[in-house]
C-alpha cells in the first residue's frame, strides 16, 4: 500500500454487526458457565485472551446450528453505503476483531463482503474435542487475542479507526484518528483521554464524515484528512 496514505481498520462486533457476535453465540450454545469466566474478565482476574479461550470450549453445538444462527446476525445501518464509498475514494480497509475469525468471516460472506480481509482469533472444531481458538495474531505482553496495535504497524501509513469497544482502546492511543461508537467505551475512553475522534451511531454516519473530509482535503489520501475529520 501507498505509506504515505489512509488505511481504515474496522472492528466487527458491535461496529459492523449490530450485536456482539461472541457473546451471542456463547449465549444461544455454551454452557452458562461462560458467563462467570466473563465476570473474571470484567474483574481483571483474567486476561481477555485467557476468557475467550475458556469461553469457546464451553460451546456446545453442531458447526452446522452456528452457522444458521450467523445467517441472522443483523449488519449496521449504512455498511453498503461505506463500503461503495471506500471502494470509489481507494481506501484499503482491514477488519480486524478480537472475536471468532469463523463468525466474522460467515457474516460478512452471507451479506456479499466476503472479499474484506479479516483478521481474528481462529476457530478450530473437533469431534472428539470440541471447539479450540488459536491467537495467531497475539502479542507478548498484550492481553488481547488479536493485537490490534501490531496489526496497525504491519500496515503501516495513517490509521483510521472504526470501533466501540475494549478491545479498540490500545490501538486508539496511536491511531491518527478515531471514529467511536457512541456511548460505549472506545468513546468514553476517547473523550477522557482527549484522544482526537468523532462519534457515530452508524455507518451513514461514518461515510458522511468521510465524504465530508475527503471533500476539504481534496482527496482521501490527502493528509489533511484527521484534521478536516
Amino acid at each position: 500500500m501507498d505509506k504515505g496514505g489512509w488505511s481504515i481498520i474496522c472492528d466487527f462486533d458491535g461496529t459492523i454487526a449490530r450485536i456482539d457476535v461472541t457473546d451471542a453465540i456463547l449465549d444461544r450454545f455454551a454452557d452458562p458457565a461462560w458467563e462467570d469466566v466473563e465476570k473474571e474478565w470484567l474483574n481483571g482476574t483474567i486476561t481477555a485472551r485467557r476468557c475467550m479461550e475458556s469461553q469457546v470450549r464451553l460451546i456446545k453445538a453442531a458447526p452446522a446450528d452456528i452457522d444458521a444462527f450467523l445467517k441472522t446476525v443483523p449488519i449496521t445501518r449504512g455498511f453498503a453505503e461505506f463500503i461503495r464509498f471506500c471502494a470509489e475514494s481507494n481506501l484499503s480497509i482491514l477488519v480486524v476483531s478480537d472475536g471468532i475469525d469463523h463468525a466474522v468471516k460467515r457474516v460478512l460472506a452471507g451479506n456479499g463482503y466476503g472479499n474484506i480481509p479479516v483478521i481474528a482469533n481462529r476457530l478450530r472444531f473437533q469431534e472428539e474435542s470440541g471447539y479450540r481458538l488459536d491467537f495467531p495474531y497475539s502479542s507478548e505482553g498484550c492481553k488481547s487475542g488479536v493485537c490490534k496495535c501490531d496489526v496497525s504497524k504491519a500496515v503501516g501509513g495513517k490509521i483510521l479507526l472504526i470501533g466501540d469497544g475494549r478491545s479498540d482502546i490500545c490501538l486508539a492511543s496511536v491511531a491518527s484518528f478515531v471514529l467511536a461508537k457512541r456511548g460505549k467505551p472506545l468513546h468514553l475512553h476517547c473523550e477522557e483521554n482527549a484522544i482526537p475522534h468523532a462519534v457515530y451511531n452508524d455507518f451513514f454516519d461514518v461515510l458522511n464524515y468521510l465524504a465530508s473530509a475527503c471533500k476539504q482535503s481534496e482527496g482521501c489520501n490527502a493528509d489533511g484528512l484527521g484534521v478536516a475529520l
